[in-house]
């Protein structure tokens, strides 16, 4: 089965780029506004001339044509400086995230970038040793701005004109030459209707397709990007945003998307329950694009309703393979309504001048202006209506225990059309041969109780509920309720980072609507104060029989003797709370986030933390003041290892979470 869609690029000059396109709107609105930030304006005659100043500048370093120059400042303003440069210098750019270190080292070292262009900060953080050619932006300021404000000579475009890195765990660079560029641009335009009035926000980082290659759709076609003070917009920022800068066009991922159906947009309206109305803060916007993961059908129109009437919701399709120009549905395409929308996820049809292509069940995708197919790894349908539907993706699949595949997007489908499920997914637990399935559910987000009473499905219930929907061994055994599902950077949803569900037959950790694992639960606090207290006990007496003389107080005055009795005390009830935390704490912290390494590394720390510090005060207590070697083999062995310790328990403290953990559910 092949679709596709008529060329959107009939009639284009050969030499015609997205670079020229920008250049055409720097000379014919000069004074027009191409980037607006909370520090004011910059027009398309002050952006371009700042970005061929940058360009003359990478030109005068001797890059090569087609270099990769990957770009990393800290504020958004100066990355598209940098990138527009980049193609004025004949080179490539890469955009690496400025936030997330430990990402921007994989994309450095998948990227192997001729150049790193970054500030002073992004430089600290990034070039650790790596020996990589960098260019401090910030710190060769007067450098820069010295250099001719007219655009450099033409560099031959046969190099890629940009990397964009993929979605996936380990993002890879996909090379995207000025054709593919610019035709996507095009399809683009003709499908969203671009206009010069258009001021385009987008809520993800940098790096990411959506802005890498979209925002052309700002400066190619004579509109404004509406960019943060620094790398990426907070959440809760950009409804205000949105509203303030007047934007037209809003570009977000299906988590972003979802949190606009927040009552909390309308406070008004919120008390008109079972009623959704266009957000007030939302008003300005004609157009709503979600790229990332599915989006349902009733998701669609449940952002369609919080938007004015004539507003556009849109739900893309865009690997990074095809500069984000993939598929495209809105509601409009339906020729009817359709029964279940809660189950279906509309891929619809091809931008224009791309195709699709069904190989067993797989979507292979040709982007707009030809090419090979590219092979997705996603799995579609052709609906009867003549538009694709998303079925699930091959990395998802699931092995169960005789060994047969399962596709759980179908399951999660249906757990949705449960009437307190939102979100599901569905994931394995156990070893080969004794997996088990446990669905990660969480409410509807427009729904009004959500944080507080409600209808909590139960897993019986939802057994029986999917029961005639879905095969048997779809049904999963096990339940964890979540606030929302954990989503990854680029806004997929995040199946390495939902928790594990707790054992059988333990105390729940807490209480509340969506606080607890159906048929799972740990020991409370109470019960572990209990156990500590023996514990302690017995560790006070055990002391002077392991290092006997070290607690003899015969010599300390009063009140000394007892200010430091007081101090074993707390040393051993820390030793027994190290020793329970040691066995029954690792359950307990496992979020969305950190990963299992980090949480492994973090419970052994902060165990560690606890347990040493009655060994280490005892060894100290009898060691000679001037005994070097076993001074200095205390410090090795305790001092230095409790500050690594602390250190790791910081890092996993303060590591930013994929998504808002449950309150008790692992």
């Amino acid at each position: 089965m092949t679709q596709a869609s008529s060329s959107a690029g009939s009639g284009r000059p050969a030499a015609d780029t997205v670079l020229e396109r920008f250049e055409q709107w720097a000379r014919d609105t000069p004074g027009a506004p191409a980037v607006i930030t909370p520090a004011g304006p910059l027009s398309y005659a002050g952006l371009d001339t700042a970005a061929n100043r940058l360009a003359h500048h990478l030109r005068a370093r001797g890059l090569p044509d087609g270099a990769r120059i990957a770009i990393a400042p800290t504020r958004r303003e100066e990355t598209v400086v940098a990138l527009l440069a980049t193609l004025k210098a004949g080179a490539a750019y890469a955009l690496v995230d400025p936030v997330d270190t430990r990402t921007a080292r994989v994309q450095l070292t998948a990227l192997a970038p001729g150049l790193l262009l970054t500030d002073a900060a992004g430089a600290a953080r990034l070039d650790q040793g790596k020996g990589l050619p960098v260019l401090r932006t910030d710190t060769e300021a007067e450098a820069i701005a010295a250099r001719p404000g007219h655009p450099p000579a033409r560099a031959p475009r046969a190099a890629p004109a940009a990397l964009l890195f993929t979605a996936t765990a380990v993002p890879r660079p996909v090379p995207v030459g000025h054709a593919l560029l610019l035709a996507a641009h095009e399809a683009w335009a003709q499908v969203a209707r671009l206009t010069s009035e258009d001021r385009h926000l987008f809520t993800g980082g940098p790096d990411l397709t959506p802005f890498a290659a979209g925002w052309t759709r700002a400066l190619c076609a004579g509109g404004a990007l509406v960019l943060p003070d620094g790398p990426a917009w907070k959440p809760g920022e950009i409804p205000e945003a949105v509203s303030e800068y007047e934007v037209g066009a809003l570009h977000t991922d299906p988590g972003g998307a979802l949190r606009l159906l927040d009552r909390g947009l309308d406070p008004a309206g919120a008390a008109r329950r079972g009623r959704r109305e266009p957000a007030p803060r939302l008003a300005a916007l004609r157009l709503l694009t979600v790229t990332g993961d599915r989006l349902y059908l009733d998701q669609q129109t449940a952002l369609q309703d919080r938007l004015r009437p004539g507003a556009r919701v849109l739900s893309v399709y865009a690997p990074a393979e095809a500069a984000g120009a993939g598929t495209w549905f809105e509601l409009p395409q339906l020729p009817r309504l359709l029964d279940a929308p809660e189950r279906i996820c509309p891929l619809g049809t091809p931008f224009p001048g791309g195709s699709v292509e069904l190989r067993a069940g797989e979507l292979h995708l040709t982007p707009p202006g030809g090419g090979d197919a590219l092979t997705t790894g996603d799995l579609a349908v052709l609906r009867p209506d003549g538009l694709l539907e998303f079925a699930g993706r091959l990395r998802d699949r699931i092995t169960l225990a005789d060994g047969s595949p399962l596709d759980p997007h179908p399951a999660e489908s249906a757990l949705r059309s449960h009437p307190g499920v939102g979100a599901a997914v569905l994931a394995p637990v156990g070893s080969r041969g004794n997996t088990r399935l446990v669905a990660y559910v969480a409410p509807p987000p427009d729904e009004p109780g959500r944080e507080g009473g409600g209808a909590r499905p139960d897993v019986e219930g939802l057994r029986e509920h999917l029961a005639g929907r879905v095969p048997a061994a779809a049904r999963p055994a096990r339940l964890v309720h979540l606030r929302t599902l954990p989503r990854t950077r680029a806004g997929q949803e995040d199946r390495a980072a939902v928790p594990q569900p707790v054992a059988a037959g333990a105390r729940p950790a807490g209480s509340g609507k969506y606080g607890a694992v159906a048929g799972g639960e740990v020991p409370g606090w109470f019960g572990f104060g209990c156990a500590a207290v023996p514990l302690a006990v017995v560790t006070l007496f055990a002391t002077d029989l392991i290092w006997p003389g070290s607690t003899d107080l015969t010599g300390v005055p009063r009140p000394w003797s007892t200010l430091f009795f007081v101090l074993y005390l707390f040393e051993c009830a820390a030793f027994a709370a190290g020793l329970l935390f040691l066995f029954a704490g690792r359950r307990r912290m496992v979020r969305p986030g950190p990963g299992r390494r980090l949480t492994t590394a973090a419970h052994l720390a902060a165990a560690y933390l606890l347990l040493a510090w009655w060994p280490q005060d005892n060894l100290y207590r009898l060691a000679a003041k001037h005994d070097w070697p076993r001074q200095a083999a205390l410090v090795y062995t305790f001092n230095v290892p409790l500050m690594i310790a602390g250190l790791i328990v910081a890092v996993h403290l303060t590591r930013r979470p994929a998504a808002p953990p449950a309150d008790s559910d692992r």
